[in-house]
This record gives C-alpha cells, structure tokens and sequence, in this order.
C-alpha cells in the first residue's frame, strides 16, 4: 500500500513539472502549441495570484500552525480557500482575512470543518489533480494552461478564463475522471470575441467578469 502511494506521488510530481513547462508538448502524435497553451492572464497579473498566494499562504499558515491545513490559490486575483479547519471560527477568520487583501476581487472560502487531511489524502489529491490536468492537455480547444485545477477529496475546483463552450468541455472532461465526485466552476466566462482578442494580443484584462460558483 505504501509504495503505491509513493509511486502515484511520484506520477503526480513528474506529470505536474511536464505540464507547468513552456512551450510545444508532443506525445504520442498529440501536440499542444504555445496558442493553446498560453496563459490568458498578463503577466502582471500571474504575479499579483503568485503573490497572493504567498502572501497568504505564509500567513495563515503562521497565525493557525496544527489548527488548519489551508490550501490558498488565486487565479485572475480570484482567490480559493480549501483544505480543513479546526471550527467555523477558525474558517471565517481565515476567508476574511484574504478578502481584505488589497489585490483579491473576491474570495471563494470551501475549506472544511475537520482534522487536518493525511499524508495520504494529500497525495491522492496531487495525483488526481495530476491525472485532469492530463486529459484536459490532450483535450482539444481546451486551453489548459490557463486553468487552475484542485482537488480536495473528491471534490474538485476549477478556475480560469474560458468562453462558455470552454467552460463547458472543461467541467464534462473533469467529471468524466474516475475518482471525481464532484465539480465546482469558478470560471471567468469571456466571449469568443473576447477569446480571439486575448489569443492575438496574448494577454488578459486585469478586470474580467465575476461569475458565480456552480455545481
């Protein structure tokens, strides 16, 4: 059982460092090109939800230590909250201090009342994560690379800057994984006008449209 676990932590590692890479992804006759790939977020803005990240990331994990085990990733200046928490104190504490954050839109807080998830729930997410991030790169008309992808559990949790139809495929491709229960969308749902303007120019607007979570 153990070195199960250990090898699909493994898969999940490479598989992840093989997707975060730039450039032309060839395998098996299947290409994904840079058009595809591209990031719809500018560059400006990749490095605000990088810093988001950290920032809260290192301070939640400061103020809490044992108490939580959360999970902060932020796409478009869109920030998600998973993970556990010890008490509903402890949960709402945490989503307000992100929503004060000076470059959060808004804050979309899913972390769960509980015991701190184990080594081996952690690893079983990175590999699910791993595997949808798999299917969605060989997914056609999918851009792959402008999505944020976590799974907690079951339950997964999309973010990201797609057309309708985009957003569509993406959930249909997630939820057709095994091991997947459930699926939340976080999108930002542009228009295909919209799309070709970000393809040409290869970037995004910093303020994109709000959307509502749906299951």
């Amino acid at each position: 059982m153990r070195n199960t676990l250990i090898i699909k932590l493994l898969a999940a590692i490479l598989i992840s460092s093989i997707l975060s890479g730039c450039g032309v992804l060839a395998v098996g006759g299947v290409v994904a090109g840079a058009s595809v790939m591209a990031d719809r977020r500018s560059p400006a803005v990749q490095a605000i939800d990088k810093g988001i990240e950290l920032e809260a990331g290192n301070a939640l994990a400061k103020r809490y230590g044992d108490d939580a085990h959360i999970n902060v990733t932020s796409f478009n200046q869109k920030v998600l909250l998973t993970g556990e928490v010890k008490d509903a104190d402890v949960k709402s504490q945490a989503g307000a201090f992100v929503k004060a954050m000076k470059n959060a839109r808004s804050v979309f807080n899913e972390l769960a009342i509980g015991p701190n998830s184990s080594f081996t729930a952690r690893a079983n997410d990175s590999y699910l994560e791993s595997k949808i991030k798999t299917q969605m790169i060989f997914t056609d008309k999918l851009p792959s690379n402008s999505m944020a992808i976590v799974a907690e559990g079951s339950s997964v949790y999309l973010m990201g800057i797609l057309t309708q139809n985009e957003a569509a495929i993406a959930k249909k491709v997630t939820s057709n994984i095994d091991g997947v229960k459930d699926v939340y969308v976080y999108f930002d749902i542009i228009s295909d006008a919209e799309k070709t303007r970000l393809e040409k120019q290869g970037k995004a607007d910093q303020a994109q449209p709000n959307s509502m979570p749906k299951q």
